[in-house]
């Protein structure tokens, strides 16, 4: 029985999630990308609580771009970065979500890079 495109990114997040760990210091941006929005969470695995999130369905996206292209990934990693930097924290761990690291996925990482966060 062949596996489908779900499952198998579904089988790469949870062999890559073994590893990947969020801390409060250093929280872990978990990204979800639908075929038309994009979502990411600052995640403090420890307590197991979200510490900042940032999504394209946000009212501040509505007019400016769409969350199914680079240009809204990028406008939702400054966005993250910036809330993170805000409550003090310089640093995260990338969780890619079992996707390649490709498109809105590699804009999104690369634009909280330049907003100043170290991943």
């Amino acid at each position: 029985m062949k596996m489908t495109k779900e499952a198998k990114r579904q089988r790469v997040h949870h062999r890559v999630r073994k590893i990947v760990h969020g801390t409060p210091e250093r929280p872990r941006l978990s990204v979800y990308r639908s075929n038309s929005q994009i979502y990411v969470q600052a995640i403090d695995d420890s307590a197991g609580t979200t510490l900042a999130s940032a999504s394209s369905i946000e009212k501040e996206f509505k007019s400016n771009a769409k969350g199914s292209n680079v240009a809204g990934a990028k406008m939702v990693g400054t966005h993250i970065a910036q809330r993170l930097l805000d409550k003090g924290i310089t640093t995260a761990v990338f969780d890619r979500g079992g996707y390649r690291y490709h498109g809105r996925v590699k804009a999104l990482a690369e634009a909280a890079r330049e907003a100043g966060l170290k991943i």
